[in-house]
């Protein structure tokens, strides 16, 4: 047992134990899971997880968080949102995450009322942002901090490394599970959020990994254009898909004009390069010029 591990642990459960009754915004990611387990060894009254289920969320991670629901144990319940339908996350600004996460916590909070808690009940929402995310452009942290949504990740100082470390210690399947953005940050940003466009996506991203292509982003550009992304290693593999025009013309079928391959390869966030002629934070500006 790593006893640096085991220290971070214990400090997790120590700063959930300061609370009363906890719902964990889960996503069934490593970060929301690792709360999530770190929530079932606390002194709490209450606790359980609530996933969101929406057009933009793929199928196989809600199921991901179903299955991992039940290994840690916890109570799990599955709630709409509709962020899709807010015209504000169509428009697919810099802030369609802000819009994304504030729908998010509402049903939460939806969700909460409807749970008959007496009035003088204490309910705190925690999420799996974790002190690597707090360095990055992620306006649903500030969705979060205003709904006064608990970090436990973030305040104890957890990089990812180090929650992954800690899903190994909490023994849960998924301590490789790669990160998962949800399917709309494949939308260049500018292009219209629609469910079409979502689910064309979802569909062309489960033909790649169902043909051994794993850690995969298909990027809808304007025009119809994907942009498909993988790592370095695999992009022969992609080539060989399309040795008989097999991949452009089923991504053709699924929707999409033209297809291209990114030589670049695949690294979570390259979409945000299309927010730099904004006025966005130093540290973004700072982080995308070093990946060029």
């Amino acid at each position: 047992m790593n006893r640096s591990t085991q220290q971070d642990a214990e400090r997790l459960v120590s700063l959930l134990n300061g609370l009363r009754r906890v719902v964990v915004a889960f996503s069934g990611g490593v970060d929301s899971s690792v709360v999530a387990a770190a929530c079932q060894r606390a002194d709490l009254d209450f606790v359980c997880a609530v996933t969101a289920q929406s057009p933009s969320v793929p199928q196989w991670q809600l199921e991901t968080a179903v299955g991992i629901a039940k290994e840690i144990g916890i109570d799990h319940h599955v709630v709409r949102t509709g962020e899709v339908e807010r015209s504000d996350y169509q428009r697919n600004d810099g802030n369609r995450c802000f819009y994304c996460k504030d729908t998010l916590y509402a049903a939460i909070s939806t969700f909460i009322r409807e749970q008959s808690f007496s009035a003088d009940a204490d309910v705190t929402v925690v999420s799996g942002t974790n002190g690597d995310d707090l360095g990055d452009y992620r306006p649903g942290i500030a969705a979060g901090q205003r709904r006064q949504v608990v970090a436990p990740l973030a305040e104890t100082g957890l990089s990812k490394s180090r929650v992954r470390d800690l899903a190994r210690y909490f023994s849960l399947s998924n301590h490789e599970l790669p990160a998962s953005p949800c399917l709309a940050s494949r939308i260049a940003y500018g292009v219209e959020v629609t469910v079409e466009r979502l689910a064309c996506i979802e569909q062309s991203e489960d033909w790649l990994r169902s043909r051994g292509v794993p850690d995969c982003r298909v990027r809808l550009h304007q025009d119809g254009l994907a942009r498909i992304e993988v790592r370095r290693e695999l992009l022969e593999s992609i080539l060989q898909l399309d040795a008989d025009r097999e991949l452009t013309l089923h991504f053709q079928k699924l929707g999409f004009k033209f297809v291209t391959v990114d030589l670049e390869g695949f690294y979570s966030g390259k979409m945000n390069r299309g927010l730099v002629a904004l006025e966005l934070p130093g540290k973004l500006r700072k982080k995308e010029a070093e990946k060029r």
